[in-house]
């Protein structure tokens, strides 16, 4: 019998001091048998971080990426189907980043493990060409704390202000500083 998917329910606030951006979601998210709880809440944190302001645009969505090779983490699509802006989390292949860097206008990568900076070296000559790739380095120990968080039921609060992300839910708080390794 195969494994289900374990389901989260997060009220996230957002707000970016930096840009006077405010937004509350209410999400549903589904977690692979074999997904961290770490890489679920960069996940959420990935939509949080790059939900459009502008409904004309599309909405972005979870996709399937554990569950379908060929679909990345989240993925925003315009009203008419065609892919605005693809977002992977972990360490994808080269290949599979250049091909969505092809048929996206935007794609961005968050890493999160002490093997990142490794994994950009090894990938990032076969990738210097492409103009509409962001990397982002999420530091490990960060998001170890991060993942403490998760919860069947998740309330969050995410601020952004000098390019530092708070998050905090209940009595735990983090800091959380991303290092861009290429692109933005």
């Amino acid at each position: 019998m195969a494994l289900k998917a374990i389901i989260y329910k997060a009220a996230v606030s957002f707000s970016n001091l930096d840009s006077n951006d405010y937004q509350d979601h209410n999400l549903t998210i589904a977690r692979h048998p074999s997904e961290t709880e770490e890489r679920m809440l960069v996940r959420l944190l990935a939509y949080v971080l790059n939900v459009p302001t502008n409904n004309d645009l599309g909405t972005l969505e979870f996709a399937k990426d554990m569950w379908e090779p060929d679909e990345p983490a989240l993925w925003q699509k315009d009203l008419t189907g065609l892919t605005e802006h693809e977002i992977e989390v972990g360490h994808p292949e080269d290949k599979r980043l250049v091909r969505a860097c092809g048929r996206s206008k935007k794609v961005t990568v968050y890493g999160f493990s002490s093997t990142t900076p490794a994994w950009w070296a090894s990938v990032s000559a076969k990738l210097a060409r492409v103009k509409n790739l962001t990397v982002w380095h999420l530091p490990p120990e960060q998001i170890a704390e991060l993942g403490k968080m998760a919860d069947r039921q998740m309330d969050i609060q995410v601020t952004i202000q000098d390019d530092v992300l708070s998050v905090g839910s209940g009595d735990r708080n983090v800091e959380i500083t991303p290092n861009c390794l290429f692109g933005a």
